[in-house]
């Protein structure tokens, strides 16, 4: 044998090696993979672990925007503003708002 021909065996010696090198990692990953189910669980409960206190967040922003809502309504209102009552339903209309959402997430996601 000549040594171009030896080199051309050792090239597909490594070929075939490392396509079952691939092949057994292939079947050795798939051996531990799992289906989503339990994945997809876990979120899911750990979301809705979260969410009382997302809401209970929610709910404590609605009452700072109220406080200071009110605050800014009620310097217009002595300052004879005439666009107050604008301001008052904008600021009230975003307690509101905040307040729906969190009552609307909750029983959309059955909690």
């Amino acid at each position: 044998m000549n040594r171009k021909t030896i080199l051309q065996v050792i090239k597909k010696g490594k070929a075939l090696g490392l396509t079952l090198l691939v092949y057994c990692l292939t079947f050795l990953h798939s051996a531990y993979a799992q289906d989503g189910n339990a994945g997809i669980n876990e979120a899911t409960m750990r979301v809705r672990s979260y969410f009382a206190t997302g809401t209970n967040l929610m709910y404590a922003i609605g009452a700072i925007l109220g406080l200071v809502g009110a605050i800014k309504v009620y310097q217009k209102w002595n300052s004879g503003d005439p666009d107050t009552g604008k301001v008052a339903a904008a600021w009230f209309g975003s307690c509101v708002f905040l307040v729906i959402v969190a009552t609307v997430l909750r029983s959309f996601f059955g909690l």
